[in-house]
């Protein structure tokens, strides 16, 4: 895949929105990492869809370290690779999105896209196995066999290549628990933009996975979302965007990006009560202990 190659957000279309990004807030003192974007999906109207590079300066300046690029199927993982291959702000999770695996089932290609899958497991710089989990939201009973084995089948990939885990958890909260339980979830479990509440979170605490939020939890109807980060141990938490998805207040329904960042760390340290700062070297500590050092040396790789 090459850079050029750009997914649109395709949610609607786009006429009561503002497709302009926001403009850069105030840069963290103490640096972090966006451990989950889409760089490879278009987004912005006047100003264009940014380069990953563009997004990167952008996120540089205000403090923002790395970020981790995630895949959603076999081409957008071919792509986030080879992207942290050469880019050394870039590290890659690569996966088939829960939504994907019933269609890849349907035309007798799950099996096949899944060996895709493992192959880029083996690469230096992908360094997590997502995202993939259960999304009950948009799939039906139909296609729950489907989505529960391509789930399965991820969580051996990650344990045997000894990779993080990105849950992508929308609408079935206690299946995912329930796969983690009986298969056995990964050292490193990541539950991707946290959308439990309190008691989910005392279940994440309990079994050592980290959470990581994302710009919901600035909204101002995310209050149980507020409640499970208080009760969330620190040395659990992460940050990410999600972009272009997810973008935080006062910015919402504009496209998101990495160097929004600082917006939702600032909002979570409110939360909690206590220092960007100290939050952000938190988060930034967790971050590293479950994906590595960014800053090895990129490996040229042929695409």
């Amino acid at each position: 895949m090459t850079d050029a190659h750009l997914r649109s957000r395709g949610d609607g279309d786009g006429s009561n929105r503002d497709l302009t990004y926001p403009p850069l807030p105030e840069a963290l003192v103490v640096p972090v990492y966006d451990n989950h974007t889409h760089m490879e999906i278009a987004d912005g109207g006047p100003d264009g869809a940014l380069d990953y590079r563009e997004h990167l300066d952008r996120a540089s300046s205000v403090g923002v370290r790395g970020v981790v690029q995630v895949g959603t199927d076999l081409a957008t993982s071919q792509w986030s690779a080879a992207i942290a291959a050469r880019e050394p702000r870039v590290l890659a999770a690569v996966a088939l999105h829960p939504n994907e695996a019933p269609l890849l089932a349907e035309q007798g290609l799950l099996d096949e896209h899944l060996a895709g899958i493992e192959a880029l497991a083996a690469l230096p710089r992908v360094r997590a196995i997502g995202e993939t989990g259960l999304d009950f939201f948009r799939t039906g009973d139909d296609g729950r066999d489907a989505q529960v084995r391509s789930f399965e089948e991820h969580i051996r990939i990650a344990k045997e290549h000894d990779l993080a885990l990105t849950i992508h958890d929308r609408d079935a909260h206690d299946a995912v628990v329930e796969v983690l339980d009986r298969v056995g979830a990964p050292e490193k479990t990541v539950f991707h933009c946290f959308s439990g509440g309190p008691d989910l979170a005392r279940l994440c605490s309990e079994r050592g996975w980290y959470m990581s939020f994302a710009g919901t939890v600035t909204f101002k109807n995310a209050a149980l979302l507020r409640e499970a980060l208080e009760v969330a141990p620190r040395r659990l938490l992460m940050v990410e965007t999600d972009a272009p998805y997810l973008t935080p207040t006062p910015y919402r329904g504009r496209p998101n990006a990495p160097y929004l960042i600082p917006l939702t760390l600032r909002s979570m340290a409110d939360t909690l009560g206590t220092d960007p700062s100290m939050l952000a070297a938190q988060i930034a500590s967790n971050t590293e202990l479950v994906y590595g050092a960014w800053d090895a040396e990129p490996v040229t790789v042929d695409e």
